[in-house]
Parts: C-alpha cells; sequence; structure tokens
C-alpha cells in the first residue's frame, strides 16, 4: 500500500515515517515524492475551528491531487490559562511582525512566554493535541486522535524536537519533548499515539 503523509514539515515526516514503520508492506510516501510541488493554496485548507475538520480537509485536499490514499494529521497546543490558545493556530500563534525574517519556532515560543509571564507553574498545564484523518477512495475518511499532558516551562530546555517541544515538560519523566531522543518522544507524544493507533488499524486490514 501507497500512503501520502500530506506535511511538509520535515521533523514530523521523520516522526510519522518511524511510527508507521511497523506497517507491513505500506510505502510511506511525502508529498514531494508524490509529485506535488508546494502551492499558495495549501495556506487556506485548514481554516476550521477543530483539529479534526482542519486534518480532513487537508487529507481530501491532497487526496483530491494525488488519488493515493493520504493522511494527514492538524496538532498544536492546548494551554489551560490561555483558554485552550493557541489551539489550531498554533503553526502561526505569533504575529507576523514577529516572525518576518526569523524562525517560526522561536517566535512561536517567544510569543508563548510573553502571554503566560506572571502565571505560575501550577496554572501552566497544558496538552499537545494530534488528530490524524485517512483518506482513501471507496472508503469512509477515519480519524485518529492522540493527546500528551504537560506543563509550559518559564523557558526552553533541549535541543531536539520543534515546534514547543523545548517548553513542554512531561511530568511523569521530568523532561521536555525537546531533552527526549526520537524513540522516547514517539512512546509519549500527542502524535506517537494517533498515528499508532492509524497504524493497528491499518495492521488489522492487511
Amino acid at each position: 500500500m501507497d500512503l501520502v503523509v500530506a506535511t511538509r514539515n520535515p521533523g514530523k515526516l521523520a516522526e510519522v515515517r518511524a511510527i508507521l514503520a511497523v506497517v507491513p508492506g505500506l510505502r510511506v510516501m511525502d508529498l514531494a515524492g508524490a509529485g506535488i510541488a508546494y502551492h499558495p493554496a495549501e495556506e487556506a485548507i485548514e481554516p476550521h475551528e477543530s483539529f479534526e475538520e482542519n486534518a480532513l480537509s487537508k487529507a481530501r485536499f491532497f487526496h483530491g491531487l494525488t488519488g493515493l490514499s493520504t493522511v494527514a494529521d492538524d496538532s498544536g497546543l492546548d494551554v489551560d490559562a490561555l483558554g485552550g490558545e493557541p489551539g489550531v493556530r498554533s503553526k502561526r500563534f505569533a504575529p507576523d511582525a514577529e516572525v518576518r525574517g526569523g524562525n517560526v519556532d522561536e517566535a512561536n515560543n517567544r510569543h508563548l512566554l510573553r502571554a503566560l509571564e506572571g502565571v505560575p507553574p501550577s496554572q501552566r498545564g497544558a496538552r499537545f493535541v494530534c488528530v490524524a484523518a485517512l483518506v482513501e477512495a471507496g472508503r469512509n475518511p477515519e480519524v485518529f486522535r492522540g493527546e500528551a499532558p504537560g506543563v509550559i516551562l518559564d523557558g526552553p530546555r533541549g535541543r531536539r524536537g520543534f515546534g514547543y517541544d523545548p517548553l513542554f515538560l512531561d511530568r511523569e519523566l521530568g523532561r521536555t519533548f525537546a531533552e527526549l531522543n526520537a524513540d522516547e518522544k514517539n512512546g509519549r507524544s500527542h502524535r506517537g499515539r494517533a498515528f499508532r493507533a492509524l497504524a493497528e488499524s491499518l495492521i488489522k486490514r492487511s
């Protein structure tokens, strides 16, 4: 089975490939491998207010371009003290003026720290959320959700991972996601949980 993973984030793609490696006979392709060059229209395919709707929208969009089985995910960070923000806008949390000419992840992390200034550790609870949507010809779409609880630190720790990983502390391990190796993170993360559920579904039908 060929499966297109609809992301242009190399860090995310590497994690998904590792998780789905347990599925016999599965060939995981990225968008470039499927012959899909970047187009600005991609920036408008996640306009919804839920991770589920955005993941399905993205999967349907790229399935329509390739005709191949396609999985897409929408993921983000829900922070209790911010009423669930940045949520579905996690990727674009920082204002454009702060991002322009710089690193998007670093800008988002700085913006998050400013938003939480003065908030005590006991009120910095958060969770990473990932919803993976699988769209295939002749089958109803399938949706898989994974969550990982944690707390937001007041400064970054670790050099691995991407996104908000340096600020996200796994309470049980006492380390941030950026301090975990790839296997540890995949075993604990929201993306690991969502895509393991997808892998189990694919294995059952093989």
